[in-house]
């Protein structure tokens, strides 16, 4: 394998991370086609626990390419009542729903991925991000570690847009000066949030999009401007929108969409 050049600044790093950077795999399914000898760096094997240098090559074998193409990513409008992850307090986890009896096909003419999946095919799928028990609309599951890091990785900076329907705990309209501390001058636990885009959608229902994700965020927030939160509901990840999807089903993401 090539040395790093004389001179260059960046030390090496591991390969699987480097993968991961590139986008090309997640680590975990770096390492996986590295164990079988389906990564070589300048034409090279690697082996597992190898570094990557710049300047250096980085190919994949056209299995690594086949398994990864077979890999899914689900689009579910989730009910009230689930929880996005593992089962909890009683209550199910959304992905119950993700069944092939439970799929839903775009009208003809929208981007979808055809075929009707089997049981077997949905095996492996974990959300990419939470949606609290008391929200609707869209939950990613995906068995696609390039996906979940996009979504969910550090620095990820993904728009999150909520419709969300509030009342004022006092009455009345929400004063101006609160709505601007909901775009910008709110802490939760102590810590700023990011800058966010709160506007009214209609007379009871605020827009939300955001570039985070804190437990409950939304409902805390508006809990701090003196609002009760009485149905919230996300829309969009990204350029990914929940569109048409009816509540408590799901579809494919298309051959066409991408969140960034």
């Amino acid at each position: 394998m090539k040395q790093r050049s004389p001179g260059s600044s960046e030390e090496p790093i591991r390969l699987s991370k480097r993968m991961s950077e590139q986008g090309l795999a997640s680590r975990r399914e770096a390492d996986e086609w590295i164990k079988r000898g389906w990564v070589r760096i300048d034409g090279e094997i690697a082996v597992l626990g190898a570094k990557w240098a710049p300047g250096q090559q980085i190919s994949i074998d056209e299995r690594a390419r086949r398994q990864q193409a077979r890999r899914i990513t689900v689009l579910l409008n989730k009910p009230v009542g689930y929880v996005s992850g593992q089962a909890e307090d009683g209550y199910q986890p959304a992905s119950v729903l993700v069944t092939p009896e439970n799929q839903w096909r775009p009208p003809a003419g929208k981007a979808t991925s055809e075929g009707r999946l089997q049981r077997k095919d949905l095996l492996g799928l974990a959300p990419a991000g939470r949606l609290d028990i008391d929200s609707t609309g869209l939950l990613v599951l995906t068995q696609d570690g390039r996906i979940a890091k996009q979504l969910v990785g550090e620095g990820s900076g993904l728009d999150k847009e909520y419709l969300v329907r509030v009342r004022t705990v006092k009455g009345g309209r929400l004063p101006d000066e609160e709505l601007k501390r909901l775009n910008l001058g709110l802490a939760l636990d102590g810590r700023a949030l990011r800058r966010a885009r709160v506007t009214w959608q209609n007379d009871d229902q605020l827009r939300f999009i955001l570039q985070e994700g804190r437990k409950r965020q939304i409902r805390r927030m508006c809990e701090l401007v003196g609002l009760e939160v009485l149905g919230l509901k996300r829309v969009r990840i990204g350029r990914v929108r929940l569109g048409e999807l009816p509540l408590g089903k799901w579809r494919l993401l298309g051959p066409d969409e991408k969140f960034a």
